[in-house]
């Protein structure tokens, strides 16, 4: 999935990339939204860069991302 600035997202599940965190765990369930998604690089594997509420800014691997309605 390609995603786009201020897109509305939800961390759903534990990813499986190697640059998933132990940390990251506690983010599971969190929404926010895409600040940057690195649609220069065009690559689904890439990080991106997600705002949760109330917990911060993180860069993320996608394949812990879903879409949320808007």
């Amino acid at each position: 999935m390609v995603f786009c600035k201020g897109q509305k997202v939800e961390v759903y599940r534990r990813s499986q990339d190697e640059s998933w965190e132990p940390y990251m765990d506690e983010l599971v369930g969190r929404h926010g939204f895409i600040t940057d998604p690195d649609t220069r690089i065009n690559d689904p594997d890439a990080l991106v860069e997600v705002s949760l509420e109330d917990k911060g800014t993180f860069r993320l691997p996608q394949d812990c991302l879903r879409e949320l309605e808007a």
